[in-house]
C-alpha cells in the first residue's frame, strides 16, 4: 500500500495555489545539476528546511549544493496556510513532561517561540516581503465545553511556561471581528502572525544563493550510494558528491532512495481553499474583520485566516486519497464546510484550491539531528503541520550541528532523543484511516 499517490508527485509542475498566482517571481537564475559535482555537504530538499540549513553553512564558509526535485519551494513549503505559530507537535505537554521532563519541555517550547522570531528576523534581515500580519493566534471553541479545556490551558500555559493567553467569550469573539455560528469562545495567544509562504521561501533561496550556496532546482534525487566514505546523490543528469548530507525534504521524503528515513514517518494531506476578494460589505455581514491566525478545536482541525487584500484563506486536515481524481471531492468538502461556518461568504467565489502532505513522526514531536554513527547524514523534518517557524529554526539547527558538536548538546532532548520507527509500517496509511474515523467522533461528542 503506497503511501502517496504518483499524482502527488509532479515535481515539473507548479501547484495551482493562490500564492504561486501571487508570489514574487524568485530572480535567480538556477539551473538543474547537469554535471557531476563534489561539495562538502549537499542538502536535499529546497524548502523552509534546506534553504535555512544551506544560508546557515554558506554564511560560515561551507561548500554546500542544494538539490530539489522541483522548483524552489515547490512541497509544503510554497503552498501551506503562511502560519508562523507554535505548535509543531502533535504530543500533548503532560506527555511531554512525563517522557521528557519539564525542563527539556520548557527549551522545546522556547525553541518553538523562538523560531517564530527567527521568521521575522529573517524577513527584516533578507528584506523579503512576506505579507506579514498581525500578531498573535487564537484557537477556537468549536463546543461550549472546550472552553473549560480553555481555562484549564490558560492556567497551564502561566505557570508552566509563563505565557499569559487571554480567554475570549463569544461576545467577544464578536467585539474582534471574529465571529462565527460554530466559534462559543476563544485563547488568544501572543505569539504568530501571517506569511506569504512563497514569498518567504524564494527569499531564503535569494540569501542562500547570495551567501554562496549553490541551489539546483528540478534536480530529483533518484539513487543515494555510499563509497569510500562519500555519499553519491545521482539524478536524472549527473552525480553530486559529498562528504555529508542533510536530507529536508519532509512529507516529500523518497523512502525508497533514503532508507534511513523508512517506516518513519507518515505523510498526511492538508487542503486549502481562497476566496476572491471581499467586499467591505460582505466583511462586515460576517463580522469577521481580524487579521490573526485561527484554528478550530477540532482534532482534525480547520485553519483559516483573512488575507491581506480581504481574500479569506479556509484549510483543514483529513482525507488520505491524494490522487488526482480525488481532488474535486475534497475541494467541494472544503467549499461545503467554509459556507457552514461562514455563512454569510456562502456565495462567495472560491479561486484557488490545492493539497499538500505535512509530515507526522510516531513519537508525535520533531526530529533534528544525526541518523548513522558516523554523523555524515543528518535530517530535519516532522512538523506536524507547522513548519513555517520550526522549519526555519530546525534548518539552521541541523546545519549548526553538523558543523559543532557542541551544538547538539544545547539543543532541546524533545527533538534530538530518536527518530522513531512505526510499528508494522507497511500499514500506516491504515493507521491515519483509523486515527481519522476516531478524531471525527472525538469532534462531534
Amino acid at each position: 500500500m503506497p503511501l502517496v499517490h504518483p499524482d502527488a508527485l509532479h515535481f515539473e509542475t507548479a501547484v495551482e495555489s493562490y500564492w504561486e498566482a501571487s508570489a514574487d517571481p524568485l530572480g535567480l537564475a538556477l539551473s538543474p545539476l547537469h554535471r557531476d559535482e563534489t561539495c562538502d555537504v549537499a542538502v536535499i530538499g529546497g524548502g523552509f528546511t534546506g534553504l535555512s540549513a544551506a544560508l546557515e553553512l554558506a554564511e560560515r564558509g561551507v561548500d554546500v549544493r542544494l538539490l530539489e526535485a522541483g522548483h524552489i519551494g515547490w512541497g509544503a513549503s510554497g503552498r501551506n496556510g503562511g502560519f508562523a505559530c507554535i505548535g509543531s507537535h502533535k504530543m500533548s505537554y503532560g506527555t511531554m513532561i512525563r517522557r521528557y521532563g519539564l525542563e527539556a519541555t520548557r527549551a522545546f517550547y522556547g525553541a518553538m517561540k523562538e523560531s517564530v522570531a527567527l521568521v521575522a528576523d529573517n524577513a527584516a534581515r533578507h528584506a523579503i516581503d512576506v505579507w506579514k500580519t498581525m500578531q498573535g493566534e487564537i484557537t477556537l471553541a468549536h463546543r461550549p465545553d472546550r472552553l473549560d479545556e480553555f481555562r484549564e490551558d490558560q492556567r497551564f500555559y502561566r505557570e508552566t511556561f509563563g505565557e499569559e493567553n487571554e480567554l475570549l467569550s463569544r461576545a467577544e469573539l464578536v467585539e474582534r471581528g471574529l465571529a462565527g455560528p460554530e466559534f462559543h469562545g476563544g485563547l488568544l495567544g501572543p505569539v504568530g502572525f501571517g506569511v506569504h509562504p512563497l514569498n518567504y521561501v524564494r527569499g531564503l533561496a535569494r540569501a542562500a544563493h547570495k551567501a554562496g550556496a549553490k541551489l539546483h532546482p528540478r534536480s530529483r534525487l533518484i539513487r543515494w550510494e555510499e563509497r569510500d566514505g562519500h555519499h553519491r546523490l545521482a539524478t536524472a543528469e549527473a552525480t553530486l558528491t559529498a562528504r555529508r548530507v542533510i536530507v529536508a525534504t519532509n512529507g516529500y521524503t523518497p523512502e525508497d532512495v533514503s532508507p534511513r528515513h523508512a517506516g518513519r514517518l507518515l505523510p498526511a494531506l492538508s487542503n486549502i481553499i481562497v476566496t476572491r476578494p471581499l467586499s467591505e460589505d460582505e466583511i462586515r455581514a460576517q463580522n469577521w474583520t481580524s487579521e490573526v491566525l485561527a484554528y478550530d478545536s477540532r482534532n482534525l482541525l480547520h485553519y483559516f485566516r483573512l488575507l491581506p487584500g480581504r481574500r479569506f484563506l479556509f484549510g483543514g486536515r483529513g482525507g488520505t486519497d491524494s490522487s488526482d481524481a480525488a481532488a474535486p471531492a475534497y475541494r467541494a468538502f472544503m467549499t461545503d464546510t467554509f459556507r457552514r461556518m461562514f455563512p454569510a461568504w456562502a456565495d462567495a467565489e472560491i479561486t484557488h484550491f490545492w493539497r499538500g502532505f505535512v509530515c507526522l513522526a510516531h513519537d508525535l514531536v520533531p526530529y533534528v539531528g544525526a541518523l548513522d554513527d558516523r554523523a555524515s547524514v543528518w535530517t530535519a523534518l516532522c512538523y506536524h503541520g507547522n513548519g513555517v517557524a520550526m522549519g526555519s529554526w530546525s534548518g539552521r539547527a541541523v546545519a549548526r550541528m553538523l558543523l559543532d558538536e557542541k551544538a547538539g548538546q544545547a539543543m532541546p532532548a524533545v527533538i534530538t532523543r530518536r527518530l522513531a520507527r512505526y510499528p508494522l509500517p507497511l500499514f500506516r496509511p491504515l493507521y491515519l484511516k483509523g486515527a481519522y474515523l476516531w478524531f471525527n467522533w472525538q469532534d462531534n461528542h
